[in-house]
């Protein structure tokens, strides 16, 4: 590989690094003051895993979007705590508290390396956006590890559109918009990012100019693929996402034989865990059943 294209994600600068770092600081304290930070050991770096919460609930794995970590998850973890052990990783190949040191391949094998290091069977696999196609890839990979899944407007279930990327651009130049302008922003972009609080976009946005993953790009799983995964899922989808086309999506979601309950939330764009936590949390806690139920 050449130097610029090594597959391992880094800094442009030991000054933009620092200020990644003072942003995530600020940004994790928003999580409840007894949260544990774990350093898992992997064939592909060192993965930081925050714990938290005792419940007697299976444990629940969270996996948050490209660009992201684990402070995404702040507005749901006292929640979900309540009822199980939570455990929000930060994807390895972002910034975040993670360091990779070898080009990541196959995701799912570094996902299953994680979980191992935790010692977690019967888990709760949750993930949005990017973090849906990395906990979708462990379940096509048939991981013995889960025993259910949770796709927060994931992808893998069609090909991004340009309409996604554009929307990105656009909202890019919307945070430099005066604060007051934002709300309605963010209405017509159905982009919650835009009024996200600003602890939690510091550090995104800092690697978003800053940091290079050099990532793999991420493809839709194939029918087939799709028809692999046996362990019980429920897909929320938002009824605005730029990322998805819900009903196309849910369509193809519906390949999979273990699909249990499936939800497009009207009004709702891709950022369905920070639009909606509540009703997220609700139903990551409340989900078993064993029939399919769909809202349109």
């Amino acid at each position: 590989m050449s130097a610029r294209h090594t597959g391992i994600g880094r800094f442009t600068s030991e000054k933009a690094r620092q200020a990644f770092q003072d942003a995530y600081e600020r940004a994790m304290a928003l999580w409840p003051d007894d949260r544990e930070a774990l350093d898992i050991g992997t064939s592909y770096g060192t993965t930081r895993v925050y714990r938290h919460g005792a419940g007697p609930g299976r444990p629940i794995v969270l996996l948050h979007g490209h660009g992201g970590n684990a402070s995404n998850w702040y507005g749901l973890v006292s929640g979900l705590g309540l009822h199980s052990p939570v455990y929000a990783i930060d994807t390895v190949h972002d910034p975040g508290g993670s360091v990779q040191t070898s080009p990541l391949p196959d995701p799912a094998v570094w996902l299953e390396e994680v979980l191992a290091g935790l010692d977690l069977d019967d888990v709760h696999l949750v993930g949005h956006s990017y973090g849906g196609w990395l906990a979708l890839g462990l379940a096509v990979r048939g991981s013995g590890r889960l025993s259910a899944l949770t796709l927060l407007d994931p992808g893998g279930l069609e090909k991004v559109p340009a309409r996604f990327l554009l929307g990105l651009v656009a909202a890019l130049f919307a945070m430099r918009a005066p604060p007051s302008w934002k709300p309605r922003l963010a209405r017509l972009l159905a982009d919650a990012a835009l009024v996200e609080r600003p602890e939690i976009m510091a550090p995104v946005m800092v690697g978003v100019w800053a940091f290079r993953s050099d990532r793999t790009p991420t493809r839709p799983y194939t029918d087939e693929e799709l028809r692999r995964v046996t362990v019980p899922t429920q897909v929320i989808l938002g009824g605005r996402s730029r990322m998805l086309r819900p009903a196309r999506a849910l369509a193809r979601a519906r390949l999979m034989g273990s699909l249990r309950r499936a939800v497009i939330v009207p009004g709702v764009g891709h950022g369905v865990p920070q639009e909606v936590p509540e009703l997220v949390c609700e139903r990551i806690t409340g989900f078993g059943g064993l029939r399919l139920e769909e809202t349109p």
